[in-house]
């Protein structure tokens, strides 16, 4: 979850989190540059050409823990890293920190990577008494492709390592159109699943956090945790400088919504609304 715009604790973990997605991409490129400079045979491997790097930040309105039912402002860093050459139809917030080692234009396909920040349950009233989700990484594999010209398909699946032990699944589709040459309008639905170390993270409730909290004891299982629907309004402000406006509802189920924490003192509704920009860097190698 994005961490609160306000408060110095708070805007340190945000800079902490864009300086890590910004040093993954970097440190991929770093050693792609150092690989290609051995000898000549190496140009012709896979890190070899022309390459984007994207990066910005995005403040959004939404709820201050996911599951709860009071909402704050944040902040979430944005990075995108693949190749040129392969005209990329469409780009989405939602899309993580990816490498697209495979790209033909109808299809990509890499590594991908989320930064998660912590929850400090002392934070919030709701949470107060629970153990908190500690800053961490979800590594994993991201493809997408384009059934169609104006429509792409995502998907993500990723592994939790220190924020949770689980495995988070994220199903996108995405129709758009060019109401100008640079004004693009998009949306669609969107899906999440989680498996039970993920749920119990952040929806599970253990008999000691029952005593601590007054929430009901909950212990939750894996299952679609979230689905919905997102869109947003692009603006391609220069050649390289986007920025956005958008916004996205979801519908907590099955583990999740049955979650104590949701139930008792959070809300199955959970909306969102923010603005975004970022900047393309392009290099070779």
């Amino acid at each position: 979850m994005p961490r609160e715009l306000d408060g110095g604790q708070n805007m340190r973990c945000w800079i902490y989190g864009f300086s890590a997605a910004a040093l993954l991409a970097g440190t991929v490129c770093a050693s792609a540059a150092d690989l290609g400079s051995v000898s000549e045979p190496s140009r012709e491997r896979f890190y070899s050409g022309d390459w984007s790097l994207t990066i910005g930040a995005a403040a959004l309105y939404l709820p201050e823990f996911e599951g709860g039912d009071h909402y704050r402002f944040f902040a979430q860093p944005l990075v995108s890293f693949g190749r040129q050459g392969t005209e990329r139809r469409f780009t989405s917030r939602n899309d993580n920190i990816s490498i697209g080692i495979v790209d033909t234009g109808a299809f990509r396909a890499g590594p991908t990577a989320k930064v998660v920040f912590g929850r400090d349950n002392d934070d919030y009233d709701d949470t107060f008494g629970l153990d908190d989700v500690e800053f961490g990484v979800e590594v994993g594999v991201f493809a997408e492709f384009y059934p169609l010209d104006w429509l792409r398909v995502r998907g993500e699946v990723r592994r939790g390592i220190n924020a949770h032990d689980g495995i988070v699944a994220d199903g996108a589709v995405d129709a758009f159109t060019y109401l100008t040459p640079s004004l693009r309008l998009s949306g669609g639905p969107r899906i999440t699943y989680g498996t039970a170390d993920y749920v119990d993270a952040y929806y599970g409730v253990s008999f000691a956090e029952s005593l601590r909290s007054g929430l009901s004891e909950y212990n939750g299982d894996s299952g679609v945790a979230s689905y919905g629907v997102g869109g947003a309004l692009t603006w391609k402000t220069t050649e390289r400088v986007e920025t956005s406006l958008f916004g996205e509802y979801r519908r907590l189920t099955g583990p999740v919504a049955d979650s104590s924490l949701v139930e008792e003192r959070g809300d199955r509704n959970q909306f969102s609304v923010g603005v975004s920009a970022t900047y393309r860097f392009d290099f070779s190698l």
